[in-house]
């Protein structure tokens, strides 16, 4: 069959590849085009367009570039009305997917797969109207989403989580701590990991503030944990004040040696979790009080983390807006490194996050990617 799917951002292009991967294994004559990136080039297909000139965040930055969005969806509607697939599959990345899942199927009438529900259990929740009239079948990765669509009297499928399936299809414990600072020039101390977004923006805002942070423990060494398609010339202006290392590629090796983490919101919280990293969740925002009103008045969940929202609980630290600045995350970060007892809870916490993803009694001895592969070619 052909299959034409869209993802915006680097974690799209990562769960879109696994699972193409999963459908040439269930269909030999799986045939690929796409808006995505290079993980999913290699594993074949037509690249169309990169997300690299598609992941615009923020009112401002979405703005500025509102000819380029609507030309690239224009492009989109283009592509897929000329290849005609069989089904179309749409990874998160709803301010664009929700506009070409509409195309579709009042235009062409194609079955139209969601994988990764959009978070509109956060916020936006009248989206699940656009979502019930145009989307055929919802896979949502998260143990609680189906509850949240339950209530809406639409149906999805639960198909596991893929970062629970990444991790575990690695190999990195064979790996020792000299052989992964000898390979990655690094020096001879304990690791303070930093993964500060994915994106340029997210970046500029919060890695000073960890890396200023982190300089004040001198017995360990702050490594960057790089974003895919960010060049590494874009992380040196940071370092000039507070030295540091830096992995591109790497970012479970990193975890799996670290012995603390300074982690933006993302799937980079349960990432880190899942290795069992002590973390702090740090998320500048900016207009403190502008955010803190839009917070409390339009957002539906009470954290900003996966881990903590998995849980229902507090979990990770999350120092965001108000309680986000280089003292509180100092504090944090001391926290992590020295106090056995609160790290202890943590990990406790770790692995009832564990368990609600990966002791799932209701699902069959497959992976998310594959589960996830399975549905989209028997519907």
């Amino acid at each position: 069959m052909k299959y034409f799917l869209v993802a915006g951002e680097a974690s799209g292009d990562l769960h879109a590849s696994n699972l193409m991967k999963s459908l040439k294994k269930i269909d030999r004559d799986a045939d690929f085009r796409f808006f995505g990136g290079d993980l999913m080039q290699s594993v074949g297909g037509t690249l169309l367009k990169h997300y690299k000139e598609m992941a615009y965040m923020g009112f401002i930055p979405v703005a500025l570039h509102l000819k380029t969005i609507f030309r690239n969806l224009n492009l989109c509607k283009r592509e897929i009305a000329a290849y005609v697939p069989d089904r179309v599959i749409l990874i998160d990345y709803p301010g664009f997917n929700l506009k070409i899942a509409r195309y579709v199927k009042e235009n062409l009438h194609i079955p139209v797969c969601y994988y990764i529900s959009p978070k509109i259990w956060a916020w936006k929740e009248k989206r699940i109207h656009l979502i019930r009239k145009y989307v055929d079948r919802m896979l949502c990765i998260l143990p609680f989403e189906p509850d949240f669509y339950r209530k809406h009297n639409y149906a999805v499928e639960y198909v596991g989580n893929p970062t629970v399936d990444a991790i575990a299809a690695g190999n990195f414990s064979t790996e020792s701590f000299d052989e992964f600072i000898s390979s990655n020039q690094l020096a001879s101390k304990p690791i303070i990991a930093l993964l500060a977004g994915s994106r340029k923006q997210e970046i500029k805002d919060n890695l000073p503030f960890m890396l200023e942070a982190s300089a004040a423990f001198g017995n360990y060494q702050p490594v960057i944990a790089s974003a895919p398609g960010i060049a590494p010339d874009f992380y040196r202006p940071f370092m000039a004040k507070y030295p540091a290392g830096i992995i591109f590629g790497a970012t479970y090796r990193l975890l799996q040696h670290a012995k603390a983490a300074l982690v933006t919101s993302g799937t980079a919280t349960l990432e880190t979790a899942l290795f069992c990293v002590p973390q702090a969740v740090c998320y500048k925002t900016p207009f403190k009080r502008l955010f803190g009103f839009i917070w409390r008045h339009f957002f539906k969940v009470r954290y900003i983390s996966l881990v903590n929202l998995i849980v229902g609980k507090t979990v990770v630290k999350e120092l965001f807006n108000e309680t986000f600045s280089t003292k509180n995350i100092r504090e944090e970060l001391d926290n992590l490194l020295n106090n056995r007892k609160y790290i202890e809870k943590q990990q406790a916490g770790y692995r009832e996050v564990a368990g609600r993803l990966g002791l799932r009694k209701d699902l069959p001895p497959v992976g998310a990617s594959d589960r996830a592969a399975g549905i989209v070619f028997s519907l």
